[in-house]
């Protein structure tokens, strides 16, 4: 029964998400956002949201390690599993000006969560300063950009409203409309968060597994399916590029956004003794990202394999151990 409910959970975020993203941006555009604010915010946060609320629902409930090992675990998947399969469906060509602006935030990222943990403990306050600086993040990349990113992000604008068509959303035709398209989504996305959350710790108890494994593996693939979805989608229509940059800003606000907002829920404990591994494998899978993306050319196929083989690797041992 705590299968179905898990499967019911992912489901319901998947969905969640697509309509809520679809609908924030459709409202975005009817209240005649400018698409470049569309673009870059709707979709680094709305592909973030399944983190958020898995992250928030689990600090809440006491469940501090799934929070933890949801953000860990979302960002090896990110780059082991999302990156090297839609790398491998096609080569995608790196962006010049992404690996110029965010690659060099995405290693700080990943370099911030051992220096958290130091401790023990991302503490509210340490919570506070992550989503504070996400916003700042945001703002900053506002500014940063030039008028040749308008019709990127125009396009991407575009692609969330045709993800949440491909999940049913009604077409926002309206800003009324647009926000009960975005209500709901967030509605079905509490919704899921909370089946999810509860279903992975009752079967990590009955599988004997421990919450920091739950998390690091079905929470982990279960919260990062909207951004696998669009991947592979992308990859199929010949535009992998699109996973370079769903990867980069997800992991980016991960670590900033969802663990932040856990961690400002209830403080997220988490020894370096325990989690090392875990920290290690973080770690590890941005240097190889960064590695793969430091040139503006395209990302090949052995390099996206190369990837995909450590990210197994890492399951075996999670698995093993």
């Amino acid at each position: 029964m705590a299968w179905l409910v898990l499967l019911a959970g992912g489901v319901l975020l998947y969905f969640g998400a697509e309509w809520f993203v679809g609908g924030a941006a459709g409202l975005a555009r009817g209240l005649r956002v400018p698409e470049l604010i569309v673009g870059l915010t709707v979709v680094a946060y709305g592909t973030s949201a399944p983190e958020v609320i898995v992250g928030v629902e689990a600090a809440r409930g006491g469940h501090g390690a799934v929070a933890l090992g949801n953000v860990l675990g979302s960002n090896v998947v990110n780059v082991g599993l999302i990156l090297g399969l839609a790398t491998l469906i096609a080569p995608a060509k790196v962006d010049g000006a992404l690996r110029r602006r965010e690659l060099p935030i995405l290693v700080a990222s990943a370099a911030l969560v051992p220096l958290l943990l130091v401790d023990g403990v991302v503490s509210r306050v340490e919570g506070a300063t992550l989503v504070g600086l996400a916003v700042a993040y945001s703002a900053w990349m506002i500014r940063a950009v030039r008028s040749s990113a308008l019709e990127e992000a125009t396009a991407a604008a575009a692609r969330i409203e045709e993800a949440a068509d491909l999940a049913g959303a009604p077409s926002a035709r309206s800003p009324w409309r647009a926000a009960g398209i975005a209500g709901v989504g967030l509605l079905v996305l509490l919704l899921g968060g909370s089946l999810f959350v509860r279903a992975a710790v009752e079967v990590a108890t009955g599988l004997g597994m421990g919450e920091r494994l739950v998390g690091l593996t079905i929470v982990a693939v279960g919260t990062s399916l909207p951004e696998l979805v669009t991947s592979v989608v992308a990859a199929r229509r010949g535009s992998s590029d699109i996973a370079i940059g769903n990867v980069v800003g997800s992991n980016i606000f991960n670590v900033l956004l969802c663990l932040g907002g856990a961690a400002l829920t209830a403080p997220i404990e988490g020894n370096l003794e325990r989690v090392g591994v875990d920290v290690a494998a973080l770690l590890v899978m941005t240097a190889l990202a960064a590695v793969s993306l430091r040139s503006e050319r395209a990302m090949s196929r052995a390099e996206g394999g190369a990837v995909l083989l450590v990210y197994a690797a890492y399951l075996g041992y999670l698995v093993a151990s």
